[in-house]
């Protein structure tokens, strides 16, 4: 007779789940897309993510062309936005007035869900591309907080979006580049950090990133092998986080978000280990 396998048996749950109390994720889109985009494009993470946490879509606060990646596919789906600049065409704005803008989207964003009765801690930030840069960024700003408020021995200042409370555990980078910009340049005055105004990518801006640079929040990378922008990805890595405080899931792809099951499991353990280390209960489905 001949052999037979046995099938594999999915660890997913097949009744989609009430998250309302569920612990909750920012999820912050790369440049030319939007909230819609990115969550289409994570389809393949959701499946898994959604029985552990809220996943929330926040849209970027500037307009802008569509990214050449996404014109195929998803070239209906505008407006497009972008968290920063990172092309010459893209208007000018003072750091101030561009980390306000960020601000109030997330905000916006984070209490749209409140609203909508979400109700579960916001834990943890996950981003690609430009979204990824952000999300490493938002937790540098929150480390240079919590690192002041602990010299002066006062309570912790509110960030950028006005939340008072608000306890960034982690970040999930996707594809993220260096360098991080300043989000906080009243604390933050290391020459290693972008400028909120300036354009973002390119190292003619930065100098070698110093201690005031270096993310110690958890954080885990993903990194597509053939992504021509990964020497940058590998720099975020490398250079600007702590040593011990990363994790790092690379696979075989390019600039994109991870769709196929050998992939995707890899990456949504990874996010269960890091969620877990930082105090957070997950149902794992891998």
């Amino acid at each position: 007779m001949p052999a037979t396998t046995s099938p594999i048996i999915s660890k997913i749950p097949s009744a989609v789940p009430d998250t309302t109390k569920f612990p909750r994720i920012l999820c912050l889109h790369g440049g030319g897309v939007n909230a819609t985009i990115f969550e289409a494009q994570s389809r393949s993470l959701i499946r898994h993510l959604q029985h552990s946490f809220r996943l929330v879509w926040a849209d970027a606060p500037f307009l802008c062309d569509p990214h050449p990646d996404v014109i195929n596919v998803y070239g209906s789906y505008g407006p497009f936005r972008r968290w920063l600049r990172w092309q010459d065409e893209h208007t000018e704005i003072d750091p101030d007035s561009g980390i306000d803008e960020i601000g109030y989207a997330m905000r916006t964003a984070m209490e749209d869900d409140d609203r909508e009765g979400g109700t579960g801690e916001w834990v943890g930030l996950m981003g690609f591309s430009q979204g990824a840069k952000l999300a490493a960024s938002l937790l540098l700003e929150q480390q240079a907080r919590e690192a002041f408020a602990q010299r002066e021995g006062k309570k912790v200042d509110t960030g950028l979006t006005g939340i008072v409370g608000l306890n960034w555990r982690f970040g999930i980078l996707l594809a993220g580049r260096a360098p991080l910009s300043n989000l906080n340049p009243e604390l933050l005055k290391s020459e290693a950090l972008v400028s909120a105004g300036n354009i973002s990518e390119g190292f003619q801006f930065c100098r070698e990133v110093d201690d005031e640079a270096t993310l110690r929040k958890p954080t885990l990378h993903v990194h597509g092998l053939a992504d021509p922008g990964l020497f940058l990805h590998q720099k975020l890595l490398d250079e600007y986080c702590e040593i011990g405080t990363t994790a790092l899931v690379e696979w075989e792809g390019a600039h994109r978000i991870p769709i196929k099951s050998k992939d995707v499991d890899r990456v949504v353990e990874a996010i269960y280990d890091i969620a877990e280390s930082t105090g957070v209960d997950v149902t794992r489905t891998v």
